[in-house]
């Protein structure tokens, strides 16, 4: 092993309760900074361009939301294999993920956005979005196709590196990529010094920009300090697809993806049932929900990093140490969210005061469905932490299986059976309800389920060790005494 590859950050060595928070940290930062950016760049529009140019906005994020969802699955399987890989120390499978994963997700990227830069009028209708808002819609809509490819491929870099052991460097330039878009927005909608003055396609723009930046800055960035999982002149032929690989990235992520479709189509279900009972408890509903958002940030920054780490485990056969990142994470979920939603409690009315108007009737009843219903989301958290841990083997369907049962099959029947005799508390019940029955479920499969016998290629990642044996010799080491990968 090159002295560059030997000081690969490794996720099977150290204190599992430092080095889980360590790895998680950066995670929560990267998924504050993308709510924050998107806040900031809806602000600017609501206000200054108006309503039907959010709606806008609103309908062309819906889109883009279920473009990355599908993504995030197929990266998130980069990650798993990337995190075996060097688990294994198997450096070459390592780089074979890379080459097969740089192709599908150059080739994937570019077709889908040609296909919904010519298709952006088509899903606008389909969506029913309004006619006045249409006129915004289609040139956002089309930029931010323009900026697809590099949006999949830095979300490919940062799972992979994730998958590496490395969560920090995504996190820094996902902050310059926001950073650049938050200062760009403005200039490029009101044609500030010598931006042109672009109106919505300047918020669209400035998005297109930032990511571009932040892509080729963080490819420099690795090539200069010649990261180990870089491919060099003669490693070139990785590039071709292997297809055991790039079977697992599409048979193991997409299930992956489809968890993140089921509970945006779940949340669709729940709106459309708070809708029935007036604007005042959807306007609640809305204002508890831009919390309920940052509650589950915790958990799902938690649910990543024991991924990434469980895999680099799993691909070391260290199971025992899979078990208790396994407790740490749990552990961590309930002292991160439970921290979140003791201070929603505390402060429920300045909280929600923040996104409805004092003492008014919605602020009442969305104080009263907080108190039904956040509570719950440590239940959920640790459903996203046993999702992290299982998937790490390549068990990827019990989990969507299971959230589709709790969101779909139990979550939406429940309120509408108890609704006529309790109202809209039908709903907010509803939550915990599916939030326990999904945390069960789950903790049921992670102790009695199939999950450590599942694996994510065929035939299996080898240690450097196994190879070894199968061929007789003794495994090659580095300097102290690390098992190399053997090419």
């Amino acid at each position: 092993m090159s002295s560059v590859a030997a000081r690969q950050p490794l996720l099977t060595e150290g204190p599992i309760a430092r080095t889980l928070l360590m790895f998680a940290l950066p995670i929560l930062g990267s998924t504050v900074l993308q709510s924050l950016n998107g806040s900031v760049n809806a602000m600017w529009i609501g206000h200054y361009l108006g309503e039907a140019a959010l709606t806008a906005v609103s309908n062309a994020n819906l889109i883009l939301f279920l473009l990355l969802g599908a993504v995030f699955g197929l990266s998130m399987a980069c990650t798993i294999l990337v995190g075996q890989s060097l688990g294994a120390r198997n450096m070459l499978e390592a780089k074979r993920v890379v080459g097969t994963g740089v192709t599908f997700f150059v080739a994937v990227s570019v077709l889908v956005a040609i296909a919904g830069y010519a298709g952006t009028p088509w899903m606008l209708g389909v969506l029913g979005t309004p006619v006045d808002a249409q006129a915004f819609a289609v040139p956002y809509l089309r930029i931010i196709f323009i900026a697809v490819p590099s949006m999949y491929f830095y979300s490919f870099l940062m799972m992979t590196l994730r998958g590496a052991g490395d969560s920090r460097t995504p996190f820094i330039f996902m902050g310059l990529s926001v950073l650049l878009d938050i200062a760009l927005n403005p200039m490029l909608i009101f044609g500030v010094g010598p931006f042109p003055r672009m109106g919505i396609a300047g918020s669209a723009t400035s998005t297109l920009i930032a990511q571009s930046v932040a892509l080729v800055a963080l490819l420099w960035t690795l090539y200069a300090r010649k990261h180990f999982l870089r491919l060099t002149r003669g490693e070139l032929r990785f590039l071709r697809p292997d297809m055991t690989i790039l079977r697992a990235l599409v048979f193991k992520g997409l299930p992956m993806g489809l968890q993140m479709i089921v509970i945006s189509t779940s949340a669709m279900i729940m709106i459309h049932m708070v809708n029935g009972y007036g604007s005042k408890t959807t306007a609640a509903y809305g204002a508890a929900t831009q919390l309920w958002t940052y509650v589950q940030m915790p958990a799902m920054a938690i649910g990543a990093a024991v991924s990434s780490m469980a895999a680099q485990n799993v691909g070391a056969r260290l199971w025992d140490r899979v078990s208790r990142i396994t407790k740490v994470g749990v552990l961590y979920n309930f002292l991160l969210s439970g921290a979140l939603i003791g201070l929603i409690y505390l402060f429920n009315h300045a909280a929600l005061n923040l996104f409805l108007p004092n003492d008014g009737e919605a602020l009442a009843l969305a104080q009263h469905l907080n108190g039904i219903a956040v509570w719950s989301f440590m239940f959920f958290g640790v459903t996203f932490v046993l999702f992290g841990v299982v998937r790490s083997t390549g068990a990827v369907m019990p989990p969507l299986v299971i959230l589709f049962i709790s969101m779909w099959l139990i979550r939406p029947p429940f309120a509408l059976l108890l609704a006529p005799g309790i109202g809209a508390d039908s709903i907010w019940w509803s939550f915990p309800l599916g939030s326990l029955a999904s945390m069960l479920m789950a903790m049921g499969y992670y102790r009695w389920g199939g999950w450590r016998r599942a694996h994510m290629l065929t035939p299996p990642i080898k240690t450097v060790d196994e190879q070894a044996a199968v061929s007789g010799q003794q495994a090659p080491t580095t300097g102290q005494g690390v098992p190399a990968s053997v090419d």
